[in-house]
């Protein structure tokens, strides 16, 4: 498997009932979204870990690639291709974390503005690094805007690396994200609150690719 990813990240919503999580994210498959997102903080390990696997079996079908959010234990346990980590998650020890989910499996890291930390986790071994808010976030209201202005500036800095955008992206702003330069854009409300998901993924992948 390559480590290269490009195009429409689609993180599913949290707090979804199981039925609508997983038709959700074949909504999303179907319209041509390749890489999904699993994230789910209020389920418990046990039901949280079935609902890994059976979108495991989804992307699977679909030729996509599944990325587990917080949780290393669970990337490994549901076959997942890749874990996204935070910098409040253990990310101390990049070795460490290599040798207990191997060389194939993708690792992102959030990195919101930091260039200097996103400098380092390149270092250590990190497949792709996540800057944003871009522009202000329903999902993380939290999180201070960044601008496309530093979004620029970080793919100057890291030329070779896989870069991830995040943060108020809708299809509206695809392209200006796209024209930054980044490899992917991370999409969350924009995709998954659209009335209709499967026909909103088609136009943000066509626009993407066109």
């Amino acid at each position: 498997m390559t480590k290269r990813i490009s195009g429409i990240y689609g993180i599913l919503p949290s707090g979804l009932t199981t039925a609508d999580l997983l038709h959700q994210a074949e909504q999303a498959l179907q319209g041509g979204v390749r890489l999904l997102q699993f994230r789910d903080k209020d389920a418990g390990y046990k039901k949280a870990l079935k609902r890994a696997k059976a979108l495991r079996q989804l992307t699977l079908a679909y030729d996509a690639r599944l990325v587990v959010n917080d949780s290393v234990q669970m990337a490994v346990e549901s076959g997942a291709d890749g874990v996204h980590l935070g910098r409040d998650d253990e990310i101390s020890n990049m070795a460490g974390l290599r040798q207990q989910i191997g060389d194939s499996m993708l690792v992102g890291i959030t990195c919101r503005a930091d260039a200097v930390f996103a400098r380092v986790m390149l270092q250590s071994g990190a497949d792709y690094v996540s800057f944003g808010a871009v522009w202000a976030s329903n999902s993380k209201p939290e999180v201070p805007e960044m601008g496309l202005p530093r979004l620029l500036k970080a793919r100057q800095m890291f030329p070779e690396a896989n870069i991830c955008a995040i943060g108020g992206i809708d299809r509206q702003r695809l392209l200006q994200v796209k024209a930054a330069g980044v490899d992917c854009a991370a999409v969350i409300a924009a995709l998954f609150a659209a009335p209709d998901i499967k026909a909103e993924a088609q136009a943000m992948v066509d626009l993407w690719n066109a």
